[in-house]
């Protein structure tokens, strides 16, 4: 009966599994992998073990990025650049402002005099009488002739960014222009890349 009805063992060594096949070029070779392992593979702990670790990689991540990007300013890669800084439309309205003398980036220079001005009617007391007066036209007058000039300055360049690229400019690119013009040319980001009086590209 045990011989009727008994069921041969394959011995160990023969079954499927440890039989080995000769690698054929062009095929994988290997097992296929099971959907377990093949999860357990990809599982990742949401808190690292090596919490040192992993904060030092971070940072190292961060200062890589943080190196492009600044490479990216300096050099106008578009492609490096950030969100605010991307597309042809901001790189027109850089430029727009780049090629022109703009009466704001004379600000900061003028701040410089208005400071020793301040100070002037403490060390010479005959200033006293036209000092303040003329730290008061020198600011405001800048001010609102700086004003004046970002305004015209934005009029021509919307109109002219509509005529070449046959749509209005995304919003926030007024103030982009104008705060781009108040900025003294050498410590503009991106860099500039064109020439006093050249044509934007």
């Amino acid at each position: 009966m045990g011989f009727v009805f008994g069921r041969k063992k394959t011995p160990k060594d023969n079954t499927p599994s440890a039989v080995a096949y000769a690698d054929r070029p062009g095929a994988k070779n290997r097992p296929t992998p099971s959907r377990r392992e093949q999860e357990s593979a990809r599982k990742r702990p949401l808190v690292p073990t090596d919490r040192k670790a992993a904060a030092g990689q971070s940072r190292e991540a961060n200062r890589l990025a943080r190196v492009k990007r600044r490479a990216a300013l300096l050099s106008g890669d578009e492609s490096a650049l950030p969100a605010r800084d991307k597309g042809p439309v901001k790189r027109y309205i850089r430029d727009a402002v780049d090629t022109r003398w703009n009466i704001g980036e004379f600000m900061l220079p003028v701040m410089f005099v208005v400071l020793a001005l301040t100070l002037l009617p403490t060390i010479i007391k005959s200033t006293q009488s036209w000092a303040p007066l003329l730290v008061f036209t020198l600011v405001y007058g800048l001010v609102v002739a700086g004003a004046l000039d970002a305004f015209l300055m934005w009029r021509r360049t919307k109109t002219k960014i509509i005529a070449r690229f046959g749509e209005a400019p995304p919003r926030g690119s007024a103030m982009y222009a104008v705060m781009r013009a108040f900025q003294m040319r050498r410590s503009r980001l991106p860099r500039p890349q064109v020439a006093r009086g050249a044509k934007p590209s």
